[in-house]
């Protein structure tokens, strides 16, 4: 499984980074490889490539506001949760989404 992410909060600092954080290691321990970039105060981090999405299964979007760059996504799987939602249970947020797009 190949995940690809954005997480972006309202302010730009630390929930962007605890989301990205936790969600990469909930996909890691599900044995899945994942890419995340984020969108905070200082712009653009760890940008995904075009590559990094086309081979995604799915694109996973922890944000609280508006990001950049959406339409690289368009005719991918897209699903958008708050950053808390990924922050509270990020594994478990995977699992879910897995199953729900039938990709288990």
């Amino acid at each position: 499984m190949k995940i690809v992410g954005v997480a972006a909060c309202t302010s730009g600092i630390a929930h962007t980074y605890i989301a990205r954080e936790k969600i990469m290691k909930g996909a890691q321990k599900l044995g899945y490889e994942i890419h995340m970039e984020t969108q905070g105060t200082i712009g653009t981090e760890d940008e995904l490539t075009p590559e990094q999405i086309a081979e995604a299964d799915f694109v996973l979007l922890a944000i609280d506001i508006k990001i950049g760059g959406r339409d690289r996504f368009e005719g991918k799987k897209v699903v958008e949760v708050p950053t808390n939602t990924a922050i509270k249970a990020p594994t478990k947020l995977i699992e879910t989404i897995v199953n729900q797009l039938g990709l288990s």
